[in-house]
């Protein structure tokens, strides 16, 4: 029995059959179909890649933040699994601490990005004034409920 996404061959019934196809002819097929599908994630990931390329700097310069807000997330969630969480205030601020930055900070790069056509006419000081803002009130209420 041969499964290939969803796909369930058996080669007993294909030999049997009165197809001129074998199994061997069944499996190159689907080899050949998988490369394909390898060159279409191939070419996706190239297109991905340059399409990226053209992004400005500093939108860049925010994902990489945001990426780092999840990353530093990440990291917290696998020390809590590992060591434990008795302190589990201190884990939930820093875990919503991380993520909630991450959001704001998606929140900036929509509003700065030049071809949203939602906020052309909001100035890029005034969408970083309120990316500001919103982390001063977010981490005001996580340092309350640190207690």
């Amino acid at each position: 029995m041969f499964t290939k996404s969803h796909k369930t061959f058996r080669f007993d019934s294909i030999v049997k059959s009165k197809h001129t196809e074998t199994a061997i002819t069944v499996c190159v097929r689907e080899m050949v179909k998988s490369a394909t599908t390898k060159d279409d994630a191939h070419a996706l990931f190239h297109s991905l890649r340059s399409a990226y390329s053209a992004t400005p700097t500093n939108l860049k310069i925010i994902d990489l933040y945001v990426v780092f807000a999840v990353f530093t997330a990440l990291i917290q969630v696998v020390y809590m699994a590992i060591v434990g969480s008795f302190p589990f205030n201190s884990f939930l601020s820093g875990v919503l601490s991380c993520v909630g930055t991450a959001v704001l900070a998606v929140c900036l790069r929509i509003q700065v990005n030049k071809e949203n056509k939602e906020f052309k006419d909001l100035p890029p000081e005034r969408a970083f004034a309120d990316f500001v803002l919103c982390n001063l009130v977010l981490h005001l209420v996580i340092m309350n409920f640190l207690g």
